[in-house]
């Protein structure tokens, strides 16, 4: 299939029932600031874009929110059970961007989609949610360009940042993307 736009994206995803169900699960906890992101996106239009009849496994499925009032991490384990009730068979991952900082050392984002913005990969810097109107939201900082030319290459934020790009590396080694998804290609940094 071919998809060219953000609304080809979302297209996609309303046809998915399990993604669906994952959105409103995550809806369904009233977070603020919330979006279902990373892998959950990118495998849905990767998948889509090898024309792969069965899902990619996902590892995890990573909810994020944004809660500068309570950074407790037991919060977000205790938001991780709520999910697994409704839905366990998933594997999920709940984390409060705003505490996010702490844990990485690095200067606080200002909001999910900012974190969203300097995740490693401009093809995982994506999001969805499901709004007030019940209407699906993607969220994409760093473009879909990258995502849907099935391209691998740092965010801005990794790229501009020795040590980063160095995570970004190893990520990329790690994850062995390719392996599951033969038409990407991977882009090293300059840095």
């Amino acid at each position: 299939m071919l998809m060219k736009t953000e609304e080809d994206i979302v297209n996609v995803v309303q046809k998915d029932v399990w993604m669906m169900e994952i959105l409103y699960a995550a809806k369904s906890l009233n977070l603020p600031d919330w979006w279902v992101c990373a892998g959950f996106v990118r495998a849905k239009v990767w998948d889509t874009l090898h024309s792969f009849s069965k899902r990619t496994h996902l590892p995890d499925v990573d909810v994020i929110y944004f809660d500068k009032r309570n950074l407790s991490e037991e919060t977000e384990k205790g938001y991780e059970a709520q999910l697994r009730s409704l839905m366990p068979a998933i594997p999920w991952s709940v984390k409060n961007e705003a505490r996010m900082h702490l844990v990485n050392d690095i200067p606080p984002f200002k909001s999910s989609v900012d974190a969203i913005s300097k995740f490693p990969e401009t093809a995982t810097a994506l999001g969805l949610k499901i709004d007030e109107n019940n209407e699906i939201i993607l969220t994409a900082p760093c473009g879909i360009k990258d995502v849907l030319a099935l391209k691998i290459k740092p965010t801005p934020y990794f790229a501009e940042n020795e040590k980063l790009c160095e995570i970004y590396k190893q990520r990329v080694t790690k994850k062995s993307w390719k392996s599951i998804w033969p038409r990407v290609e991977v882009i090293q940094s300059n840095v």
